[in-house]
């Protein structure tokens, strides 16, 4: 049957795909535009199977909260930033965070599951490896819940983060200059209380064989590894860090100002590059 310019313009406009894919595919099936589409996933199917092993290392990262004190970070990667900078290719990183926030989802393999024009998060990015011609994955998902959230984007969106705050009320601007302090000195966790036991004797042993290469006494290298134990903490732990913006006082300081009993429940970062 023939195909008409009218068709084959609306097949890409509801896949993306090429023009001549799109007329290739509503020729074999027929005129039927869902058969048409299937027959477009499935030519992504078989990209993605050929790109599976290729590095999606560019790509954007996202991050939005909303006021129910929810936050919502992730990444969509692809293998150019070519595609990366592609205004498509933004709108759909942006879909599937709305979608993510629709649907409430906490985990990616529930927003990989969820539906999205009619299919899942999963089959659309299978679907758009095809029309793009580059691997795409959702290599990172994060969600916090808290009393408040707030989410910020470093321009150019290649690294976000969320930041969950003890109590609600007006600190918009707090939240975000701490959310602000994880993109920039990504703290490896909350305070000291929340650091593993694993990091911790990681980094003791790290200072006790420091100690004895400095030619300290046996009997005083624990000691010396445990102080430090207590500078790594300052520089690593988020409340314990000093604050970028005024680095006479510590984090935990500069929330103090906004509110005595103000402080930070949990926090996730994400970073193409780090």
């Amino acid at each position: 049957m023939a195909i008409t310019a009218k068709e084959v313009n609306e097949l890409r406009k509801k896949t993306g795909a090429g023009m001549m894919d799109c007329k290739k595919a509503l020729t074999e099936a027929n005129g039927d535009m869902d058969a048409a589409i299937d027959l477009l996933r499935k030519k992504g199917q078989k990209v993605a199977a050929k790109r599976g092993d290729r590095e999606a290392s560019e790509g954007l990262v996202i991050a939005k909260s909303t006021e129910s004190g929810k936050g919502f970070l992730l990444c969509l990667n692809c293998e150019t930033d070519f595609v990366a900078k592609n205004e498509d290719f933004g709108k759909l990183a942006n879909a599937f965070i709305d979608l993510a926030i629709e649907t409430n989802s906490s985990s990616k393999e529930e927003l990989l599951g969820a539906t999205f024009e009619g299919n899942t998060v999963a089959d659309k990015i299978v679907e758009q490896t095809g029309v793009i011609g580059e691997k795409i994955e959702i290599s990172e998902f994060q969600f916090i819940e808290a009393p408040k959230v707030v989410a910020y984007n470093h321009p150019g969106n290649q690294i976000a983060s969320i930041v969950g705050l003890s109590k609600d009320g007006d600190f918009e601007d707090t939240g975000r200059q701490v959310a602000m302090q994880v993109a920039a000195m990504a703290p490896i966790a909350v305070d000291k209380d929340s650091v593993s036991q694993e990091v911790i004797d990681k980094e003791v042993e790290i200072g006790k064989e420091l100690a004895i290469q400095e030619g300290k006494p046996a009997d005083m290298a624990e000691k010396i590894a445990l102080g430090r134990l207590n500078k790594f903490f300052k520089e690593n732990t988020l409340l314990n860090q000093q604050f970028i913006r005024d680095n006479k006082k510590s984090v935990s300081q500069f929330l103090k100002e906004s509110a005595d009993d103000l402080t930070v429940t949990d926090f996730k970062r994400v970073s193409l590059s780090v």
